[in-house]
C-alpha cells in the first residue's frame, strides 16, 4: 500500500464511517478501484475503524468518561449484591440488595453490553463472509442500495422521545443485532444502527448519540481478533508510515464527519444520503458485471 493510497483510503474512511454511507462498502469499492493490497487481511480496515472510534471520544468524552465511572460502580454493585446472596442464605437478618440501574446513566451502561453482545456474536459468526465479499464489488453494490432504502425509510418515521429512562433492555438487543449485521460490506453502520433507533422510538439526539458510542466496544473488539492473527506478519516501514497517515486522516475527517451527522438526523436529511447509496451501490453492480 502506498502513502497516496492511505490517504485517500482514511478520508474515505473519516467520511463515511458517520455519514450513513457504509464506511466498509466504500473502502471495499476502493480497494476494488485502486487495486490496495496489503498483507494483513482487513487489519487496515480495522485500524482506520479505531482511528474513528479517536474521533468519538473527542466528540463525546464527557459522555463516554461518566459511563465508564458507572460501569465500575455497576461491577463494584454486582460484586455486593453476589455477596450478599451468599450470606442472605444463612444470615437471619438479611441485607437488601443494592438497585443495579438506579440512574439514567447506569442503565445506558447496561443496554450498551446487552447490544454488545449480538454484535460480537454476529461479528466473529460472519469474519470470514466479511472478508471474501470484501473483494469483490457485487456485495457492496447490494448492500448498498439497502442501506439506501433503509435511508428513505427512517425520515418518514414519527418523532421518538425514548431517553435512557424509558428505553428498554429488549430496544438494546434489538439494536445491537442489527450493529452485527451491519459488518456486511456496503450496510451502513451508523444508518442502520440509527434507523433502528429510531424504530424503536428513540429520541433523536440520543439516537445518534446511542449509535456511536454503542460502536466503541465493538471497533476494540475487532481490533483485538485482527491484531491476534498478524504476529507474524512482517511490515515494511513505508507500510508502518501508510498506515498511520491513514489513520490521522481518518481520525481527522471522521471528527467532522461526526458533526455533519448530528445535523442530517436532526434535520431529516437522510433522503439525501438515500440517492447517494442507490446510485453509489448501483455503479457498483454494474462494474461488476463489465468486469466478468
Amino acid at each position: 500500500m502506498t502513502i497516496f493510497q492511505a490517504i485517500i483510503m482514511g478520508i474515505v474512511q473519516g467520511l463515511t464511517e458517520f455519514l450513513p454511507v457504509s464506511s466498509s462498502g466504500h473502502l471495499a469499492i476502493m480497494k476494488n478501484l485502486l487495486h490496495v493490497k496489503t498483507e494483513t487481511g482487513i487489519l487496515f480496515d480495522v485500524l482506520l475503524h479505531f482511528a474513528t472510534l479517536i474521533a468519538v471520544f473527542c466528540v463525546m468524552y464527557r459522555d463516554i468518561i461518566k459511563l465508564l465511572v458507572d460501569f465500575f460502580h455497576i461491577v463494584k454493585d454486582v460484586c455486593i449484591n453476589i455477596g450478599r446472596f451468599f450470606s442472605n442464605l444463612t444470615a437471619i437478618h438479611k441485607k437488601p440488595y443494592i438497585t443495579i440501574a438506579s440512574t439514567s446513566y447506569r442503565k445506558f451502561v447496561i443496554m450498551l453490553i446487552i447490544s454488545t453482545i449480538p454484535t460480537g456474536i454476529l461479528g466473529i459468526l460472519l469474519s470470514d463472509v466479511v472478508e471474501s465479499a470484501s473483494t469483490a464489488l457485487l456485495v457492496p453494490g447490494v448492500c448498498l442500495i439497502v442501506t439506501g432504502l433503509i435511508l428513505f425509510i427512517s425520515d418518514l418515521l414519527k418523532e421518538g422521545r425514548k431517553k435512557p429512562k424509558n428505553a428498554n433492555y429488549g430496544d438494546a438487543f434489538v439494536i445491537g443485532v442489527t450493529q452485527g449485521v451491519a459488518v456486511l460490506p456496503g450496510l451502513s453502520r451508523s444508518g442502520s444502527t440509527i434507523v433502528a433507533c429510531l424504530l424503536c422510538g428513540f429520541d433523536r439526539k440520543f439516537a445518534v448519540k446511542y449509535s456511536f458510542i454503542m460502536s466503541m466496544p465493538a471497533i476494540l473488539g475487532a481490533m483485538i481478533l485482527e491484531i491476534k492473527d498478524i504476529g507474524g506478519t512482517h511490515l515494511a516501514g513505508s507500510e508502518i508510515a501508510a498506515y498511520i497517515i491513514g489513520m490521522v486522516i481518518a481520525a481527522a475527517v471522521g471528527f467532522l464527519a461526526i458533526r455533519i451527522m448530528l445535523n442530517v438526523v436532526i434535520n431529516r436529511y437522510f433522503k439525501f444520503f438515500a440517492f447517494y447509496c442507490l446510485a453509489i451501490g448501483a455503479v457498483s453492480i454494474i462494474a461488476y458485471l463489465v468486469m466478468l
